[in-house]
């Protein structure tokens, strides 16, 4: 779907499924998300990616890595849903694929294809304060926060500490 220098971003398949678990068992990869407690729910995971897909042309694409087709993770873009009004940008990778700038390269990518082929005016992401890599990344992608738009997230049980979520945004490029 979306070819970058070291990476694919593409669809889903069924032989993700298995990593994309392995990922949910990684306690560093899920420190600042709600945790995906049974394969049946990474699996339904992937399902709701295949479904959104199908809906929207888009989803949070599976990325793997050119050079020997491995499964790294994930990163794409989420049509508007509650509590967001807005398409979200996403990215989740195994820890081994940290720190080699896959995160970034598959953002940007992602980011050129929505001003592409989407009509959206701006794109959001999300993410929790103590999770400064991926805030950080967003601010390298040029996405800037405003600290109004901070939001209690409904999906996190009150009082946990994953409940406040902080929202980064980025316009259309003229």
């Amino acid at each position: 779907m979306i070819e970058t220098d070291r990476l694919v971003i593409r669809r889903w398949r069924d032989s993700d499924r298995a990593p994309f678990w392995a990922m949910a068992q990684d306690e560093e990869v899920m420190r600042f998300l709600l945790p995906i407690a049974s394969r049946a729910e990474s699996d339904s995971v992937i399902d709701r990616m295949h479904a959104a897909q199908g809906q929207h042309g888009h989803c949070f694409w599976a990325v793997e890595r050119k050079d020997d087709g491995r499964f790294l993770g994930f990163c794409g873009l989420m049509a508007p849903r509650a509590p967001l009004r807005e398409t979200e940008i996403g990215w989740r990778l195994a820890r081994d694929a940290w720190g080699q700038g896959y995160a970034r390269e598959a953002a940007e990518a992602c980011l050129a294809w929505a001003w592409r082929e989407l009509r959206a005016k701006t794109i959001v992401a999300i993410t929790v304060s103590a999770n400064e890599r991926s805030w950080g990344l967003m601010e390298r992608l040029g996405m800037t926060r405003d600290p109004d738009e901070d939001f209690d997230h409904p999906a996190v049980p009150d009082g946990d500490p994953l409940k406040r979520h902080m929202l980064y945004r980025i316009d259309r490029p003229q």
